[in-house]
């Protein structure tokens, strides 16, 4: 028994070096190298084959500098206010959003953008106690080997922002009609607005709920003023 017991932790030893060895690399790997696909675009690709449409990822990759300044202050007035303070976590915000969620059926998150960057680049869809560990592991390392502003560019070029739509050039393109570094404060706000639910909300049929939203994003922004990269 005794040398079974010593041969499992063996194996676990090894297990845990490889899988820290591999994630390790695989973090500075994207430090350098632009993520070619996500396991949701993946995902998303074959609900639409199932519902009978095309297939389509439609993503543009642009540079930190190629993004509109106003896109980037959206996205933290919409999302995560404390984006450069914080190391990858907001222990108010989760537990603001775990109080509401216990009294109402519409669920609040409490994710950072360095949250929704570390789940949408290495982990795959969905909600458990097990990709919640992940995720809270891959924060660390992109907080750990990235910079704000890569973590800030690799999460505006791979989020779902509209059916098929992934990142904010496509998304700029496909309701604006312009490059990304072209939008307007309103514009950015309006996409930024769709940010929870981009399946079902429009930037440009937006809702009196989703406009309040907008507004809401753009009174942030102008509270929020110029953000040091």
């Amino acid at each position: 028994m005794r040398g079974i017991f010593r041969l499992i932790l063996r194996i676990v030893k090894i297990f845990l070096i490889a899988f820290i060895s591999i994630t390790v690399l695989w973090v500075l790997l994207y430090r350098f190298v632009n993520p070619p696909v996500t396991w949701l675009m993946v995902t998303r690709g074959f609900e639409r084959k199932a519902d009978g449409k095309d297939w389509k990822i439609d993503k543009h990759w642009v540079s930190f500098d190629s993004i509109a300044d106003p896109m980037k202050r959206a996205a933290v007035a919409a999302e995560d206010q404390k984006f450069l303070n914080h190391f990858g976590f907001d222990f108010k915000a989760m537990e603001r959003a775990i109080d509401k969620n216990a009294h109402s059926h519409k669920l609040m998150g409490g994710s950072t953008i360095s949250q929704q960057t570390a789940k949408n680049v290495f982990l795959w869809p969905g909600r458990s106690y097990v990709r919640k560990g992940f995720e809270a592991y891959f924060t660390l390392l992109i907080e750990t080997f990235w910079s704000k502003r890569r973590i800030m560019e690799v999460y505006l070029n791979v989020i779902e922002m509209g059916d098929g739509i992934y990142g904010v050039e496509a998304a700029s393109q496909a309701y604006f009609h312009k490059h990304a570094s072209q939008l307007t404060t309103y514009q950015a706000a309006a996409i930024a607005s769709i940010f929870p639910n981009p399946l079902h909300w429009s930037p440009i049929n937006p809702s009196d709920y989703l406009r309040h939203h907008q507004y809401l994003i753009r009174k942030n922004i102008r509270r929020l003023g110029p953000l040091d990269f």
